[in-house]
Order: structure tokens, then sequence, then C-alpha cells
């Protein structure tokens, strides 16, 4: 199973509840998107997810089309913080071929980009881009501390049917080796604390694709199981981490 298909796992709608524990970007993430985005201030954001970038878009863009595949996880978006904002447009489909309101003075793409199609996306953002935008990749980066990381690291390879998760700023990089991404810049922030209680933490773990409940099947009962004996072990009871927010921002070819 290739990655494009282990995100129809977002379709299922206990990965779209659980999705609210992730961490949030940082502050600065929207402070760097703000300040590229031209005229006109319309924002498209490709695999919007729950919102997580969409909902918190500063008062100056003055539309945002959030857009994703999964109706649960759109579903979900409307009902969070932010969900009503009447600038948002909320549209349930792919980013390969849902209708769009071209042009866009920004197009966000939010830990989504490696579900898509990149040789249908990207020349359809590039179509899509008023004179001078560009397309900004963000994720965000979490780092623990303690011995307990490593043992669960154990824990998710053997579980996990995926061997290696491409991280955002490789697929970044995979993208301007292959010609189809011109890098303008990237942006790290600042770290920021996120700590959770480790029935979030594991929550958490079950919104991905690789580790939710519909992916794991009948191993899911076990994996929980085991998580929460290492977590016993130590002495946990909450996961304490920071975050930090990756931007990078170009123009696709």
């Amino acid at each position: 199973m290739n990655e494009i298909e282990f995100g129809r796992v977002f379709a299922d709608e206990e990965v779209a509840a659980h999705y609210q524990y992730r961490a949030p970007y940082p502050h600065a993430v929207f402070s760097i998107l703000e300040r590229l985005v031209v005229e006109p201030r319309v924002v498209l954001d490709a695999g919007t997810g729950t919102g997580a970038l969409a909902r918190r878009f500063p008062p100056s863009i003055e539309r945002i089309d959030a857009v994703d595949p999964s109706a649960a996880m759109i579903t979900r978006g409307r009902a969070l913080p932010g969900g009503d904002d009447p600038r948002i447009r909320w549209i349930v489909g792919r980013a390969e071929d849902a209708p769009l309101s071209p042009p866009y003075g920004l197009i966000t793409s939010g830990a989504s980009l490696h579900w898509m199609q990149p040789e249908i996306v990207l020349p359809r953002f590039r179509d899509a881009l008023a004179p001078g935008a560009r397309l900004s990749i963000v994720d965000t980066e979490t780092t623990h501390s303690g011995e307990w990381r490593t043992e669960m690291l154990g824990i998710i390879r053997r579980y996990s049917p995926l061997e290696h998760h491409l991280e955002t700023h490789e697929m970044v990089l995979q993208a301007v080796q292959r010609g189809v991404l011109v890098l303008e810049g990237e942006q790290r922030t600042s770290p920021e604390p996120f700590d959770q209680p480790v029935d979030d933490y594991l929550r958490l773990l079950g919104s991905t694709s690789t580790l939710s409940r519909v992916t794991l099947g009948s191993r899911a009962t076990a994996f929980d199981a085991e998580c929460r004996d290492l977590f016993a072990r130590h002495r946990m009871s909450w996961i304490r981490s920071t975050v930090t927010g990756y931007v990078a921002w170009g123009r696709p070819r």
C-alpha cells in the first residue's frame, strides 16, 4: 500500500474526531504565511483536513477555499473553533479535481501534499496562482525527550505497516530535485511546549494513517496495551514535547 492509499484512512469518522489531539501550528507559522500572500488576498488550503490552517488565518485574508476529500474531516472542521468563519468556503473534493475559484494569492498544503498526485496537483496549483503568488508547504515537527521515546519508536515500528514515512522537508527536497518545484525559502519557528495526557497522545496516534484503528484492525487493542504498559513502567501520565513549525515556499513547475 502506498501513501496515497493510506490517505484514504482520513475518511474514517474516528480518525477525523481524533485530529483535534494533534499539536496546533505555532502562531509564528501564520505570520510567515501572511507575509507570503499577494493580491488577491485569497488562499487555497489544499488538503485542509479539519482546517488547522484555514480556521486560523488572520483577518487580512479575504477568503479561504478549504478543500479536502474527506467529508468527515470537513464536518469536524466546521464544528471546531473558527469553523463557522464566513470567509471559509469548505469544499469536499480532491485537490486534483475539486472546483476551484482562482486566482489565489497563496496556496497552502498543511502536512497533506504527500497524499496527493504531484504530477496532477502541482501543474494545477501553478495555473491557479496569481502572478507572483507561491505554494507554501507547512508542517509541524515534534520532539520528545526521555528514555521512553526509544521504546515507543520500537512499538510503532512493529505495528506500523509503513516502513518509512517521508518527512515534509524530505518531500520538499525530492520535489526540488525532480524539478517540479522551485524552492524560494524555508523557515522554522521557535519551538513551543506541547504537553498532553497519555490518553490524548494515544488518540493523536489514532489520527494517523498508519496507527489508526481502521488501519491496525485486530491489532489495535494490542498496540494500545503495549503503549499503556510502557507509560506505566515509566510512571508517565503526561507526554511532554516541543513543537516547531516548518514552512517552505516556492513556485510549482
